[in-house]
């Protein structure tokens, strides 16, 4: 018998608490040495970070893929990174650092890396490394 829409599986439950904590975790890790060109921008946290952010997300969901799209702010194009996870036909979307866009933003077109050709630069390297290190052991200290 199928279970009732909106009704949470305990496994469902569970992963979602896990992506909460892992949310958690990657924000209480941003600063100026794991985001894009050092952006540091007081209320807005998330400003710079998607990239490291989708790495770390892959880390840890090695299911999802990242995605690189056009968000419109309503001002400028903005290049973006996030999550999607394949399902069967449909792709579910997990964006960790949405936020750092001004209400009203959209995404105009993304396209699924390969995630065997990044193409990475050292520098980017060591953003992601350091922004996993900061997670791994935020998630140690603060286990539930």
């Amino acid at each position: 018998m199928p279970e009732p829409m909106g009704v949470a599986m305990p496994n469902q439950t569970k992963l979602q608490d896990r992506m909460l904590r892992l949310r958690e975790a990657l924000e209480a890790s941003w600063d100026g040495r794991t985001s894009y060109k050092a952006a540091v921008k007081p209320g807005n946290p998330a400003l710079g970070q998607c990239y490291p952010t989708s790495r770390v997300v892959q880390h840890y969901y090695p299911q999802t893929e990242i995605i690189k799209g056009m968000v419109w702010t309503g001002e400028s194009d903005e290049t973006h990174f996030w999550n999607g996870l394949p399902v069967g036909e449909d792709w579910y979307h997990i964006d960790l650092s949405w936020q750092q866009f001004p209400p009203g933003s959209m995404i105009r077109e993304f396209a699924v890396l390969d995630r065997e050709n990044l193409g990475d630069t050292e520098a980017t390297l060591q953003r992601c490394a350091l922004l996993l290190s900061r997670v791994e052991d935020y998630l140690k200290t603060s286990a539930r």
